[in-house]
């Protein structure tokens, strides 16, 4: 069965595995449908908790699983921790952490997240704001890894493709640029960087992981 991956602009992402719709992030979408099984969210800053996003593409019984100061600020919904992974029908979802180690933005005490989704048989990495971590850099059998590549709050163009050129995963598409900060520039850099394949997608545009 084919994942759909759909860029939703700055840091928001929209997967299908047949039935089943995940969001990341979601943030100043537009024309949302309410279509959302899962919403998965980081961390809460507002460029990536927003809780008019998250009820505009919320089913009646969607599931909110995020970092512990999301579900706080939201009032209810799931806490995933890094390291910690959650068996959800066909979806399993494990935390990784996302912080910068030398920049203030995002401390590793706050246990912010990145995702790691795997659902037929596909693993998608989904970075959340950090710089490039060991912890990321030790990742394996990640099919499509999707990377903040604007720099100044995360990692910049070049950090992110010596990652990707670390742990190899079978794709990457980059994010977190267009608003706020960072640019096409930017990702177009990441791409000739990046040892692998790589996907720049505009907003609202697609791509198809076929299932093994």
């Amino acid at each position: 069965m084919a994942i759909t991956l759909t860029w939703l602009g700055h840091a928001s992402f929209r997967v299908a595995a047949g039935e089943t719709v995940i969001y990341i992030d979601p943030w100043k979408l537009k024309s949302p449908a309410k279509d959302a099984d899962f919403i998965l969210v980081s961390h809460s800053h507002f460029d990536h908790y927003s809780a008019p996003d998250i009820k505009a593409v919320s089913k009646d019984d969607a599931q909110l699983i995020g970092a512990a100061d999301v579900i706080k600020q939201h009032g209810t919904g799931r806490v995933l921790t890094p390291g910690q992974s959650l068996e959800l029908g066909r979806l399993r979802l494990t935390g990784v952490p996302a912080y910068n180690p030398a920049k203030p933005f995002h401390p590793r005490a706050n246990q912010w997240l990145g995702f790691v989704i795997a659902v037929d048989g596909k693993r998608i990495y989904y970075a959340g704001d950090t710089d490039a971590t060991k912890e990321m850099k030790a990742l394996t059998n990640i099919d499509m890894a999707l990377l903040p590549v604007g720099g100044t709050y995360t990692m910049d163009a070049s950090e992110a493709a010596e990652a990707v050129n670390t742990f190899k995963p079978g794709g990457a598409v980059p994010y977190h640029w267009g608003d706020i900060v960072g640019n096409e520039a930017d990702a177009r850099k990441f791409a000739q960087l990046s040892h692998g394949p790589t996907t720049i997608l505009a907003p609202s545009q697609s791509l198809t992981l076929a299932s093994p």
